[in-house]
């Protein structure tokens, strides 16, 4: 038998760490002793656990380790992290660190430095002149960038249930069409006027990202949506071609995908109007351009110029036109999104699978988010890749932005 002995610190009850790490051991194969154990007494005061775990091999000691890593669990003897020179541009060293969207930590010369600003699926790059880590994404790294490999020297601080008593609160990802969801609308409405109201004294702080697909407009969430952007509740817009589009068809047209919105039926040759939406705006050389113009005076692009929200529009390869607004280099979209992310504190990912779960892999686990689509499969996939802080709600888009919008005051 080996055996290595790691602690836990924190409000490692309330939050269920404590049981996870234990569960995790036996599930495993191994076992382990609670050599110590200290319980805070009141609320705010943490608690501390040293945990024995004995295993039959080293590997499966190490599997161990490494399972329970991500629960904060942190080997007693502490060490540096250990690093190694990226060998080429683009290219990791084979025994790199793959990072998760919870805060973390490496120990370096005997002391502990932040990683800022964490993200599921990257590497932690080291500069030691002057001394700072971050994590990177695998394409941008240069040849010689010391890149930390192994586990030694890491530590990574679980999300622990946080104060406000909501939805959020339970950090569940469950997801059910069978499931109540009027509580969670108006969770997520008082959360969204919370962060209105702290911007109306720094307006530089919080902000809600709402990434977002075309069956907003196809579904009749427009003019809800638009009103919410209006009174200064989203400040980020990840979306593709397609939502601006059908949006900005809509206010030229009065169809989206050629399909009347009032009358609900086609119209004779409405299934041009998205693609003479996007050649006009193409003339006019930017969303930006056709707002200040008048040439687009509703709707979400209408509403997002108007409160100066920072647009992201993300390409595919099934695009028509595309805007002239769209990044159709998806590694350059990529970084646009990810340089968005610093300061959001609320994330609606709505009816758009391919964006939801983009942007679930660039937030860190401490931003609340919701994820809704008419397809269970959509907030599963999510919460199947790594974003357990999401909650997912299974019904239409125009239902949960209509909903969203009386909850936070709209009368339409």
């Amino acid at each position: 038998m080996v055996n290595q002995t790691v602690t836990l610190q924190g409000h490692i009850i309330d939050s269920l760490i404590l049981a996870k790490v234990l569960d995790t051991i036996l599930m495993v194969g191994g076992t382990f002793t609670l050599t110590e154990f200290t319980v805070g007494t009141k609320r705010e005061d943490l608690s501390h656990a040293t945990i024995r775990i004995e295993a039959s091999t080293p590997g499966l000691l190490q599997e161990i380790l490494t399972a329970i890593q991500p629960h904060g669990a942190v080997v007693e003897v502490e060490q540096d992290c250990t690093v190694m020179p990226a060998p080429a541009d683009g290219i990791l060293p084979e025994e790199f660190y793959a990072t998760s969207h919870l805060a973390t930590q490496i120990r370096w010369e005997g002391n502990w430095i932040d990683v800022p600003q964490p993200e599921m699926d990257l590497a932690i790059r080291v500069k030691t002149s002057p001394l700072s880590a971050n994590m990177v994404p695998m394409a941008s790294v240069i040849k010689g960038d010391l890149v930390v490999t192994g586990r030694k020297g890491i530590r990574v601080f679980p999300l622990e249930r946080p104060a406000e008593r909501d939805v959020f609160g339970f950090m569940e990802a469950l997801v059910s069409s069978e499931r109540p969801y009027r509580h969670v609308i108006a969770d997520v409405a008082k959360r969204m006027q919370a962060i209105k109201e702290r911007r109306t004294h720094n307006p530089i702080a919080p902000k809600v990202l709402l990434a977002g697909g075309p069956a907003i407009v196809h579904a009749g969430g427009r003019e809800a949506l638009a009103w919410i952007i209006q009174e200064g509740y989203i400040h980020v817009l990840f979306c593709g071609n397609a939502l601006a589009a059908h949006d900005m068809e809509a206010n030229l047209y009065g169809t989206s995908l050629g399909y009347n919105l009032g009358a609900g039926r086609s119209v004779p040759h409405g299934h041009e109007h998205h693609l003479r939406t996007i050649n006009r705006i193409r003339a006019i050389g930017s969303i930006h351009k056709a707002v200040e113009q008048g040439i687009i005076t509703e709707g979400i692009m209408a509403a997002c110029v108007d409160q100066q929200v920072h647009m992201v529009l993300a390409g595919t390869i099934r695009d028509d036109g595309p805007l002239p607004d769209v990044i159709t280099d998806s590694t350059k979209a990529q970084e646009a999104m990810r340089a968005a992310i610093p300061g959001v504190e609320l994330a609606l990912l709505v009816a758009s699978t391919l964006h939801a779960v983009a942007t679930g892999n660039l937030l860190p686990a401490s931003a609340p988010t919701v994820c809704v689509d008419i397809n269970p499969a959509v907030p599963t996939k999510l919460s199947d890749r790594g974003s357990f802080q999401a909650v997912g709600l299974v019904m239409d888009s125009s239902s949960f932005l209509g909903e969203l919008a009386r909850e936070l005051g709209w009368k339409g």
